[in-house]
């Protein structure tokens, strides 16, 4: 496995760790840090400090990759379609509102279902679905009453 920088400087630490307890010459620390920061894997690393203890009173040092517990992957929920396609139909007026109205109800719908992301934006596109349509009640019956 392919060694980090921070296992690089993890392994230098018990460099110096060594060398300040007096295991190591000067000569053997500046050779041994050399291999350390150059080092591509974590066998090689191993190899530069088995022998020397991680700290006082402690058993031999061994660089050891990450635990899995580490690099833990983040989850990130999905944003659900329905609740973009309500927001987008809602800003965008050639739609009407109504198409807008309809994803909204679906996207909460499924929402509270599935747990995905995007309750705000289905109700912004309802918000903004809700505003056209009563937007072309009020053209209609503002032109029925002016005819």
């Amino acid at each position: 496995m392919l060694a980090a920088a921070a296992d690089r400087e993890r392994t230098m630490d018990v460099l110096k760790a060594g060398f300040m307890e007096g295991r190591l010459t000067k000569g053997e620390f500046d050779e041994r840090s050399a291999r350390a920061l150059t080092a591509r894997t974590y066998g090689d690393l191993n190899m530069v400090v088995a022998d020397l203890p991680a700290g006082p009173g402690a058993p031999a040092a061994q660089v050891m990759p990450y635990q899995q517990a580490y690099y833990s992957p983040i989850m990130i929920q999905r944003t659900n379609g329905f609740a973009i396609g309500s927001l987008v139909c809602g800003i965008v007026p050639f739609f009407g509102g109504i198409p807008a109205i309809i994803l909204g109800h679906v996207a909460r719908g499924q929402i509270r279902r599935s747990g995905d992301r995007g309750d705000g934006m289905a109700i912004a596109g309802l918000v903004l679905g809700y505003l056209w349509v009563s937007l072309w009640v009020l053209i209609l019956l503002f032109g029925i009453a002016h005819s």
